[in-house]
């Protein structure tokens, strides 16, 4: 049955390109109904990932090792954070880190509970805090908990890296059979499209780098032949391993991304970003509870627009991301896995976040043109505040550096995915065969090019939520079912480490 996900890929590539009018209004209404009907359930999702990461911790579950009990991890730390970080932000994280601060910024229904003329000093506040919750602890739980389900069936169970397998504890033998089947091709199709919209977002992106370096006009066509171009760069990282491919791009983008955020630091007011750091963080984590409740009742449209995409995107990459994180996390304890994956890379986003939105908030207060691009033109936002902290060549050379930052994402995000999406149609191999790899490096190129075409921006955001909610369903059986095998993983190793302490007692 995994098979079949190829088949809906191409129903659904076909029936875009040949009727891109018609495929535009039915992802906003799509987007418009699972909005309205099911967002109460994204928010639960995520709120209940989070709270389960927190308990795994710190109970007693955390010693149990995700292999066997004497393995250690296949990577080092800076390897394994390099391979989280790119594989599960990446081009989304650069997209958005300068144009959604400044589009809170302008205003929200949060903001509005302030007064009719909130200070500057507020609307920054509110900014950040909206910023980091939608970037912050709730995506990296997701991943984390999917990641771990994933590692702990394959590397402690002996079970195939597929997402079927995390359901026997509630439907056995039929892991086999046309159930866990099907959970796979959900698990499928949803990475494809949550994939997909990352790319068409990295090929805006770039399409404005160019636009900036070069004068390449933006344009549909220019952002297909972008999506073409660096899928097949993809596809050649993918074809290559993940040691050699993944492992080193994912490195350079860290690098990379350092020297970005050193020339802002060094450039922009250091004011802000200090706030942003302490003050701001300090609000977020406080404010964490309310912020959920908050958005989750709003009647406005506005968290529809915004923190439902995020949670139906944050879902529909977790196939993707937690099978690409088990895929190289296999010897660390629960605790270590989940200390790690939920928070090195959250403190990575938090420090990004907090430089590029102090640097965009001041350029704002210093001209209120970039909050309209960000608002009209989010993917030029970057440039535009670039240009306002530097000039000349050197202003120049740190657009170039971003655009190969977007670029790299896009390669890193698509070739993970690509060997996430084989491995599961290929029965769990963690060495899908070439083929395979190249036939789904180019659909989920086609998906991106589709979704281009069919209305960009808004149907690539209409395309995450529809993609998050069979999977959102799955995700909640594989929750359960985990819990359950783990308690009694732990219950038998505890009962272990008595006995032996008796045993020694004895001797």
């Amino acid at each position: 049955m995994p098979a079949s996900a190829k088949l809906v890929v191409l129903i659904f590539v076909v029936a875009t390109i040949g009727w891109p009018t018609l495929a535009e209004e039915s992802f906003a209404a799509a987007r418009d109904v699972i909005s309205e009907s099911a967002g109460w359930l994204y928010g639960a999702v995520v709120s209940a990932a989070l709270i389960m990461c927190v308990v795994l911790a710190l109970g007693h579950w955390g010693k149990v090792r995700l292999g066997a009990d004497d393995e250690r991890p296949e990577f080092g730390w800076l390897s394994w954070a390099a391979m989280l970080f790119a594989a599960g932000m990446g081009i989304g994280l650069v997209f958005w880190s300068i144009a959604e601060p400044l589009t809170h910024y302008a205003g929200n229904p949060l903001i509005a509970a302030w007064g009719p003329d909130p200070s500057s000093v507020i609307r920054a506040r509110v900014a950040m805090e909206i910023t980091f919750f939608h970037w912050g602890l709730m995506p990296w739980a997701l991943y984390t908990v999917a990641g771990l389900i994933f590692a702990y069936f394959s590397f402690r169970k002996s079970e195939p890296l597929t997402v079927r397998s995390a359901m026997r504890p509630l439907i056995g033998d039929g892991v086999n059979r046309w159930p866990g089947k099907l959970a796979d091709v959900v698990a499928i199709v949803a990475t494809v499209f949550g994939l997909a919209t990352s790319l068409g977002f990295g090929a805006d992106q770039i399409n404005a780098g160019l636009n900036r370096l070069f004068g390449w006009h933006v344009s549909t066509e220019h952002k297909l032949l972008l999506v073409a171009v660096i899928s097949g760069a993809a596809v050649l990282s993918v074809s290559s391993g993940l040691d050699r491919g993944i492992r080193l791009l994912s490195l350079a983008n860290i690098w990379l991304a350092a020297l970005i955020l050193a020339v802002v630091l060094v450039s922009a007011p250091l004011e802000p970003i200090l706030r942003n750091f302490t003050l701001r963080l300090g609000d977020y984590l406080a404010q964490l509870p309310w912020l959920t409740y908050e958005t989750a009742s709003d009647d406005t449209g506005w968290a529809s627009s915004w923190t439902t995409f995020y949670w139906g995107w944050w879902i529909s990459w977790t196939p993707f991301v937690g099978l690409f994180i088990a895929r190289i996390s296999r010897g660390r304890t629960v605790r270590e896995f989940i200390l790690g994956v939920l928070l090195v890379p959250t403190g990575i986003t938090f420090v990004w976040l907090s430089i590029m939105g102090g640097a965009a908030i001041s350029a704002a207060r210093a001209g209120p043109a970039i909050i309209d691009i960000a608002k009209n033109a989010p993917a030029l936002s970057l440039y535009v505040m670039i240009d306002y902290l530097q000039t000349g060549v050197f202003a120049t050379i740190v657009a170039a550096a971003a655009t190969l930052l977007v670029a790299i994402f896009f390669v890193t995000s698509a070739d993970s995915g690509t060997l996430v999406v084989t491995t599961m149609q290929s029965g769990g191999h963690t060495e899908p065969p070439i083929l395979e790899r190249v036939q789904w490096g180019i659909g989920i190129g086609a998906v991106a090019a589709a979704l281009l075409i069919a209305g960009g921006l808004g149907a690539l955001q209409a395309m995450a939520i529809a993609a998050a909610l069979p999977f959102s369903i799955v995700l909640v059986a594989l929750g359960v079912g985990f819990m359950a095998e783990l308690h009694e993983d732990a219950t038998q190793q505890r009962k272990a480490r008595r006995a032996s302490r008796k045993s020694r007692r004895a001797g």
